[in-house]
């Protein structure tokens, strides 16, 4: 069903990866830390510059700067830079070009305690937004031994959530040689280079942020076989990560910055299908190369069918009123444990021994500084606003 040998799109995958390896390595990631503390240095009253890729995983920021929310708090604000790859978008970070950027929350994990490198998450960007799409003749997780599944990165929440699926069922994830029967190969693979290896059959299914699964799902190329927010209840896929320095030295540039995150998250909710137009291609601003209509199918929940998917086993919780992508900014100190005890058990290639030692508690306090998301939260109505309970404390559901 899938190639297992290596193709072209998984070989600039390979090349991009080991980039990235490169910059989270302290050897790799010094010279762009000094470049990047000289830039600050000389930049003391730096606008606004966002970094993102163009996946609905960014859409607060990209809202809070077409709808002035960044401006309207008295900051200047460049035009947010569109990347292409992780790689790209991490590197510009490190070297002092963007100072504000949605990543990937495994990665932040390894960005700080993998390399040493001084960021912060400061607010969560959305909840859910992720699921794995397979071929149509895909028809459980079983279906998948002996294929090959592409991931985004394997620092990433869908690996870890993809893994936590694979290994419930009996199949084992591993990232070299052929597949056996009760195998499935992961490969790193860049979000737009996903959906045609599906069409040609080189991979069996992906597990990747949305459009790209809506996508799939339009041109009848794929099926959704599970949500993520669907196993791992309103999870974080991307966060807000920005420079330590930044935060310690422009407490209050980094409020009114932490400030427009959460006013855009607040309008998203009450404006799903505006949200669909400024993202889209149609968009004079062209934050995306995505259709209205493919984003639409993802961030307005009337949308989105409830009883297909249930009756599918796309969606098991039924009480859980899955939407295929939320949003809330605070980031539950409960989530980073979990997630760090997950990371450890779970299959990454490349620098991975820093996580063994990794407390969750302390990762929990020293990787995230909530002390501004609080303040904006409360400033807008609390999480009441969000319709959530009154508590920064919450529990985690994980299941299969």
């Amino acid at each position: 069903m899938t190639t297992s040998g290596t193709t072209g799109t998984q070989s600039d995958a390979r090349r991009q990866f080991l980039k990235l390896s490169s910059l989270f390595t302290v050897m790799g990631a010094l010279p762009l830390l000094q470049m990047h503390n000289t830039a600050r240095a000389a930049e003391p009253n730096a606008p606004l510059r966002i970094g993102y890729l163009p996946i609905t995983d960014a859409t607060p920021l990209l809202v809070a700067h077409h709808n002035n929310i960044f401006q309207d708090q008295g900051l200047q604000v460049e035009k947010p830079r569109l990347f292409r790859s992780w790689a790209q978008l991490v590197e510009a970070f490190l070297a002092g070009q963007v100072n504000a950027v949605h990543l990937l929350s495994p990665m932040t994990i390894w960005a700080r305690y993998g390399s040493k490198s001084g960021a912060k998450v400061v607010a969560w960007n959305h909840m859910s937004g992720s699921g794995l799409t397979v071929l149509p003749e895909i028809n459980s997780m079983t279906d998948l031994g002996g294929t090959t599944v592409a991931i985004p990165f394997w620092y990433s929440l869908h690996n870890v959530v993809l893994q936590h699926l694979l290994k419930s069922q009996g199949l084992e994830p591993v990232s070299d040689g052929d597949p056996g029967p009760k195998q499935v190969k992961l490969v790193v693979m860049a979000p737009s280079d996903m959906l045609p290896a599906l069409a040609n059959k080189q991979i069996s299914g992906y597990i990747v942020a949305e459009p790209f699964n809506a996508n799939a799902e339009a041109l009848k190329i794929g099926k959704l076989l599970r949500f993520t927010g669907d196993v791992w209840k309103d999870h974080a896929c991307c966060v807000v990560l920005m420079h330590e320095q930044d935060i310690a030295q422009r407490p209050d540039w980094t409020q009114k910055v932490v400030n427009g995150i959460v006013q855009a998250q607040l309008w998203i909710q009450e404006n799903r299908q505006e949200t669909a137009r400024i993202l889209s291609r149609e968009n004079p601003q062209k934050y995306t190369p995505h259709t209205y209509e493919s984003l639409a199918n993802v961030l307005d929940p009337a949308r989105m069918d409830l009883a297909l998917y249930e009756s599918a086993g796309a969606i098991v919780n039924k009480d859980w009123n899955e939407k295929r992508i939320d949003f809330q900014p605070y980031p539950f100190p409960s989530y980073t444990e979990e997630l760090v005890r997950k990371l450890k058990t779970t299959l990454v290639s490349g620098q991975n021994t820093f996580l063994h030692s990794l407390d969750p508690a302390f990762v929990a306090t020293d990787l995230v500084d909530d002390r501004f998301v609080k303040k904006a939260i409360i400033d807008s109505g609390g999480m009441a606003a969000f319709g959530l309970p009154e508590s920064f404390v919450r529990q985690e559901t994980i299941t299969t």
